[in-house]
């Protein structure tokens, strides 16, 4: 596999709505309602500015995606956020760490304090792992918060890198 990230465009949506739907429908990582049609699910993960969308691309086939921007408006502009989706057909292949260390990246040389992750689900092991192996902090746990499909209720973490002490 030689993937590499790139910006997506719009002809990129019908690529990554697929596992999108896939993803989300499964009920284990995003609270996004299940069944989104590409009409509705769009504009949830194809970001305007100040964020931006890229794609995992291994030849001509989008396998992952990224979508990137400020936490927060304003006062908390300073501070990054971002969401992570990979092909379920290529994971555990490093589509994800790719992207995840695109986003460091950006993030960097973007000028930002830091990345915070506002909900990811503890069961989540794989991706937890990673953003752990990136640097990140488990901040805290709300405890509930998320209603997955085998183990019920379950906590989402609160997820952070600082980006001034490198």
């Amino acid at each position: 596999m030689s993937v590499h990230v790139r910006e997506a465009t719009g002809a990129d949506w019908p690529a990554i709505h697929p596992f999108f739907r896939a993803v989300v429908d499964a009920g284990r990582t995003y609270a996004y309602p299940e069944g989104l049609s590409a009409e509705d699910a769009r504009p949830l993960w194809m970001e305007e500015a100040p964020g931006r969308t890229v794609v995992a691309v291994d030849g001509e086939a989008v396998v992952g995606s990224a979508k990137m921007g400020p936490n927060r408006p304003g006062r908390g502009s300073h501070v990054a956020t971002a969401s992570f989706l990979v092909d379920p057909a290529v994971q555990g292949r490093g589509v994800g760490r790719l992207l995840g260390e695109h986003v460091v990246a950006w993030a960097r040389e973007a000028g930002y304090r830091g990345i915070q992750f506002n909900a990811v689900v503890e069961t989540n092991t794989p991706a937890v792992s990673l953003w752990r192996s990136l640097g990140f902090t488990v901040l805290c746990t709300v405890p509930g918060a998320f209603d997955h499909p085998e183990h019920g209720y379950v906590g989402l973490h609160v997820m952070y890198l600082d980006l001034t002490g490198d």
